[in-house]
């Protein structure tokens, strides 16, 4: 079933849990989550970000995504994700997606503020859950995947937890996004998180919190991020990594006898799915942090 952004990462607030969000950048992507979500039972989140356009046009996206999930026995939200433009939201929103993400943190605290209040009321003419940024991973969604192994070296702000209660109480946001050490794309070490600063905003506020830059981090650190109040966490980069490793791997032995063996696409397509679904079974699972499945 097809439901909101604010309701999805509300049951994950009941179940002290958090839910996956992936992208959707492709077809076996979007079959990867949903067979995953129905063969589980746990809920996820697909997502089309804004830079991803070219990839796989946002019109193509929401009809295949809003069909399977209408039908599906799991829990499915389709969530915009890092969009910069209020037309590009308005026009997600047109095409059934049930949530936003509005992306401001590269703007002055009133402007994010502003716009994030223009989107809360988009979102809420159409019945959609609102998720805004505040503060800054310092490297950006769709840039270059090794500026910034560290949250220190790609320019980071941390979320400030006074200014995070003002910030939800302005805007009339339905979940926020911090920054606590994660940084979108690749790292060239193990990543350093800040848990005081999550457990200082949880202090503040009674909003589902959410983590950017999910993927590559280890499962003991997002199970301390689900305690501290992380209900959804972002996760790509390292999936669709996993992915095209797999699928050189299987051009290789393939070829490895003989160079000019036959490597037809739907051998690459395949394999990239039964990674992703591998992928995204395993993060699920402990993004559920011993919950019991819903369905």
């Amino acid at each position: 079933m097809l439901v909101s952004l604010r309701d999805i990462c509300n049951i994950a607030e009941q179940n002290n849990m958090a839910v996956a969000a992936v992208n959707s950048a492709s077809l076996e992507a979007v079959r990867a989550a949903v067979d995953v979500a129905e063969e589980t039972g746990y809920p996820i989140i697909i997502q089309h970000a804004e830079v991803h356009e070219s990839l796989v046009p946002i019109n193509v996206v929401a009809p295949l995504v809003t069909s399977l999930a209408e039908r599906s026995s799991a829990h499915i939200c389709l969530n915009l994700d890092h969009c910069e433009h209020l037309s590009y939201a308005r026009r997600a929103l047109e095409l059934g997606f049930t949530g936003v993400m509005f992306d401001g943190s590269a703007l002055s605290y009133e402007r994010n503020v502003d716009l994030s209040q223009y989107a809360a009321q988009m979102c809420a003419d159409y019945g959609a859950g609102l998720e805004c940024e505040l503060g800054s991973m310092g490297s950006r969604e769709g840039g270059d995947p090794d500026a910034g192994s560290t949250a220190e070296e790609a320019g980071a702000v941390y979320t400030d937890p006074d200014q995070a209660q003002d910030f939800i109480a302005s805007t009339g946001l339905d979940i926020l996004a911090c920054s606590f050490g994660t940084v979108h794309g690749l790292y060239k070490g193990e990543p350093h998180l800040n848990f005081d600063v999550l457990r200082e905003i949880r202090k503040r506020v009674n909003v589902p919190l959410v983590m950017h830059g999910g993927s590559g981090v280890s499962d003991e650190d997002y199970k301390k991020a689900i305690d501290a109040g992380i209900r959804k966490i972002n996760y790509y980069t390292y999936g669709v990594k996993y992915a095209g490793d797999a699928v050189r791997a299987m051009i290789g032995e393939k070829t490895a006898e003989n160079a000019d063996a036959p490597v037809y696409w739907h051998d690459m397509t395949s394999t990239a799915y039964e990674s992703l679904h591998n992928t995204f079974e395993h993060v699920v699972r402990v993004f559920a942090n011993g919950a019991e499945p819903l369905a």
